[in-house]
């Protein structure tokens, strides 16, 4: 199994996710597309020291992109939005 590292790429900080973070309590991020829910999970547990009440992951499409004649596709990614247990909260994001 990877480590929770490998699994959490990087923090997803948006208008829409910071508005989650602060009014429900959610986190977003950005994660290895062969991840499942139950190593999201296991990873943003251990890493944070956190305890996760519910998942939802979304494989966001990469875009269609022209260069003059070439035509090219960005790639596509995994995002999942985890939301924690009421008190919990993860100190970095806090600060951002």
């Amino acid at each position: 199994m990877k480590s929770a590292f490998d699994l959490i790429r990087s923090p997803i900080i948006t208008e829409k996710a910071t508005d989650a973070r602060e009014f429900y309590n959610k986190i977003t991020f950005s994660v290895d597309p062969r991840a499942n829910k139950t190593e999201i999970r296991y990873a943003v547990e251990e890493a944070f020291k956190v305890k996760v009440e519910k998942i939802n992951i979304q494989t966001v499409t990469g875009k269609k992109k022209r260069l003059g004649r070439h035509e090219g596709k960005r790639s596509d990614w995994k995002k999942a939005i985890v939301t924690l247990k009421e008190g919990d909260t993860i100190e970095v994001f806090d600060q951002v």
